[in-house]
């Protein structure tokens, strides 16, 4: 039986939920899943659903949970369901929402530099499955300043202050920030990059790889 997996989408254009969402469907696809897209909130209040996936995705940005739709994505995940995403879609989509930011390990909080900062992702842990001979790679994108649960497993962090991209944070020297972590949430794996604010960088190698592992590694925790 093929594994499930529910793609959510919407909020902030900026960040091309549609667009990223049709490649996580190609992405899960190739791996064998049966995929479903959604560009609804509503959806997440289909617990029987949630409990029925192996994997959900979100990439929606900006945006505001009820109880009744967050609550069934906790539970599923704490069941064993796992949780997967990028950029903004994931650690920027609920900022008011402390259990989210507490089930994906961070929050998105500053990008100084914006849009084309020139970065290198630091690859951390060149044991994990998910970034097995992964070489460190360069990246010109918007570089994210993130608060970060100090429990996540670092994969790959990029390195603050980057020159020509100043704030308030240069003056505190440098920091190895993370980019790309797992952690679990009661029995769920979570897996998050914080690339891909444009379609072309998320698919982009070798991040295409990583996100392509992640979801795998993500999944192979649900019951």
């Amino acid at each position: 039986m093929a594994r499930k997996a529910l793609i959510v989408y919407g909020g902030w254009d900026g960040h091309h939920p549609k667009e990223i969402s049709q490649l996580f469907d190609r992405i899960l696809k190739e791996e064998g899943f049966e995929t479903e897209l959604s560009d609804s909130l509503e959806t997440f209040k289909d617990a029987a659903k949630l409990m029925s996936l192996a994997l959900i995705i979100p990439h929606w940005t900006m945006g505001t949970l009820t109880v009744e739709q967050a609550k069934p994505v906790f539970e599923a995940v704490k069941s064993g369901v796992g949780i997967a995403g990028i950029h903004g879609g994931m650690c920027d989509a609920f900022r008011n929402n402390c259990e989210w930011q507490f089930m994906t390990g961070g929050q998105w909080v500053a990008h100084p530099g914006n849009d084309q900062t020139k970065y290198t992702v630091n690859i951390r842990d060149r044991q994990h499955p998910i970034t097995e001979s992964i070489n460190d790679f360069q990246v010109s994108s918007e570089q994210y300043y993130m608060h970060v649960d100090p429990a996540v497993k670092v994969l790959a962090t990029c390195r603050f202050p980057t020159p020509g991209a100043d704030g308030p944070h240069v003056g505190n020297g440098p920091v190895d920030m993370p980019a790309l972590w797992t952690k679990v949430y009661g029995k769920g794996r979570v897996f998050y990059s914080s690339l891909g604010h444009h379609p072309s960088v998320a698919e982009a190698e070798p991040h295409l790889t990583l996100l392509r592992r992640g979801f795998d590694w993500a999944a192979k925790g649900s019951p």
